[in-house]
C-alpha cells in the first residue's frame, strides 16, 4: 500500500443521515485498507459524544440541553418531526437490514478509523474530553487535521 492511501473526513453535521454517510464512507475506506481520519467539528461532535449534558456557563448548559449529543439523540436533517423522524428512520433501517449507527461507529473503531475531535469547537461549545466516547483521540486543532488531509488522496466535508 502506498503512503498516501489516506482519507480525511471533516464531519461538521450532527444530523443522522450525514453522520451515517460519514461512518459508511469511513468504514468502507478503512476496510479497503486506507488510513482514515474523521475530524469532528461543531455539530459533528454530537456523533462522538456520550450523550450526557454538557456546559459550565449558562449558555453552555443551555446549548448542552437543547443539543444533546450521542448517537441515540441525533435526528435526520429533514422530517425529524420532534423526534418522530428519528424513530421512523431507525425502524425503517432495521426493517431493511441496514446497519445501525452504533454498530457502524463500532465497526469504524474496530477498523482503526481515527476519531479526532476539534479542540476549538469543544471550547466554544463547552464540551470536555470526559463528554466524548473513550475511543475519541485527544482534541486537536485544524493544523493537525490539515496535515493528514494534505497527505490524503481523498477528502470529504460532510
Amino acid at each position: 500500500m502506498e503512503q498516501n492511501e489516506k482519507m480525511t473526513l471533516v464531519v461538521l453535521s450532527g444530523d443522522l443521515d450525514k453522520v451515517m454517510a460519514s461512518y459508511i464512507i469511513a468504514t468502507g475506506a478503512a476496510a479497503a485498507g486506507m488510513d482514515v481520519v474523521m475530524f469532528f467539528t461543531f455539530w459533528g461532535l454530537k456523533a462522538i459524544q456520550r450523550g450526557n449534558l454538557t456546559g459550565k456557563s449558562l449558555f453552555g448548559r443551555m446549548l448542552g440541553a437543547m443539543n444533546r449529543g450521542g448517537l441515540n439523540a441525533i435526528g435526520p436533517s429533514r422530517l425529524n418531526m420532534g423526534g418522530m423522524g428519528r424513530w421512523m428512520f431507525k425502524l425503517m433501517m432495521k426493517q431493511k437490514g441496514v446497519t445501525q449507527l452504533p454498530e457502524l461507529q463500532q465497526a469504524a473503531i474496530d477498523l482503526g478509523v481515527k476519531l479526532m475531535p476539534c479542540q476549538m469547537s469543544m471550547d466554544v461549545m463547552e464540551i470536555d474530553c470526559d463528554d466524548l466516547i473513550a475511543e475519541a483521540m485527544e482534541p486537536v486543532g485544524v493544523a493537525t487535521m490539515l496535515e493528514h488531509a494534505r497527505e490524503s488522496k481523498i477528502q470529504f466535508f460532510i
